[in-house]
């Protein structure tokens, strides 16, 4: 059974922040050839939110929400490669912003993925960057 939730990084228990890093890992280091710190202090922040997308126990998706004070950062956006075309992103994404309430939402998309993350309403906010070795774009959702 599909589920999602989102929660600070004390509720993570052991296997399940593995689960988190082994994801993140897989996809951002692994698969995608970007060798980086990913273990960034970030995940333990008193006011991030991490978002989970599982099938029973196994994590299928992920998505890191940070509170910047002046807004709300989401990124780490993530779904394991079983899990892809099958609309499952649009609901980690879905939760992630109904996380990051009350504030403007920015987010670093991987250029190829800013027109999915426009149907969330974002609007790239300015000039594409290399990170990583991959093309981004800045982008902003103003509320």
């Amino acid at each position: 059974m599909i589920t999602i939730t989102a929660g600070p990084f004390t509720a993570l228990d052991g296997p399940t922040a593995y689960a988190v890093w082994r994801l993140r890992q897989d996809v951002f280091v692994v698969e995608q050839d970007c060798p980086y710190p990913d273990l960034d202090g970030r995940d333990a922040e008193p006011g991030t939110r991490h978002v989970l997308l599982r099938d029973d126990d196994v994590l299928l998706g992920y998505a890191r929400v940070l509170d910047d004070r002046r807004c709300w950062r989401i990124g780490r956006v993530v779904l394991a490669r079983a899990a892809r075309g099958k609309g499952l992103a649009d609901l980690v994404m879905s939760t992630a912003l109904q996380v990051a309430q009350d504030r403007d939402v920015v987010l670093d998309a991987q250029s190829p993925l800013a027109g999915w993350y426009a149907t969330f309403g974002f609007e790239v906010s300015g000039e594409e960057f290399l990170e990583d070795g991959i093309p981004h774009l800045p982008m902003r959702l103003s509320r």
